[in-house]
């Protein structure tokens, strides 16, 4: 779309050039604001949101495990990913149940998912990484890769979420993240699909289906 746009432009100031230098019948300065006008939407409009004219992805980014370690997320090439924020002592925190089944039954080579602890909510992930991944695996043998705390909204919002909930970034959709356990759906080629919220729980067959789909 954007090479064609630029096709297309340069043919347009083409044809104002030819226009300007030819003795045409009267009014054919209004036709040259005219199609200037359209060459200025149209640059507007075929400009790439990202520099140089890629949209970012998924593998754009890096963040922290729970441990504290650095966490390339390149390193999910050729997967599905969800990416889920969460929090301890939530109405939605059972969740942590059918997703580590979800994980049990799918992941591995194909699929993955990433929790992201978040006291965005409510106040309701006031724990320490530490504290967290302790009840995370006391309480629910969680084995999904956890990340570090972090916010996913706000002036202080992860790099991360900003570009899940903007289209100008992600190229998708633009979208709020309204509660904990509010779930993105990321293909394998790291481009973000769909967003699930809170109340669908994660073996939903909307969920499902996606991670089984080619």
């Amino acid at each position: 779309m954007f090479e064609f746009c630029v096709a297309f432009m340069k043919i347009v100031n083409k044809c104002i050039q030819n226009l300007f230098w030819m003795k045409l019948k009267h009014g054919i300065m209004r036709k040259i604001i005219l199609i200037s006008f359209v060459v200025v939407s149209l640059n507007a409009y075929c400009q790439p949101s990202e520099k140089g004219g890629k949209m970012k992805t998924l593998y754009d980014f890096k963040t922290k495990t729970i441990d504290g370690k650095e966490f390339d997320l390149a390193s999910l090439k050729g997967k599905k990913v969800l990416i889920v924020n969460t929090a301890s002592k939530c109405g939605f925190t059972p969740q942590y149940k059918e997703l580590e089944e979800l994980y049990k039954t799918y992941g591995g080579d194909k699929f993955v998912i990433i929790g992201f602890p978040a006291n965005n909510f409510g106040s309701q992930e006031p724990g320490t990484n530490t504290e967290i991944k302790s009840f995370c695996e006391l309480n629910y043998g969680v084995t999904f890769p956890m990340m570090s705390k972090i916010s996913v909204k706000g002036d202080d919002m992860d790099p991360l979420y900003k570009w899940l909930t903007r289209k100008d970034s992600n190229g998708k959709m633009d979208s709020e993240v309204k509660w904990n356990f509010q779930k993105y759906l990321i293909d394998d080629q790291g481009n973000l699909v769909d967003v699930v919220y809170s109340k669908t729980l994660p073996n939903d067959e909307k969920i499902v289906s996606w991670i089984k789909s080619n």
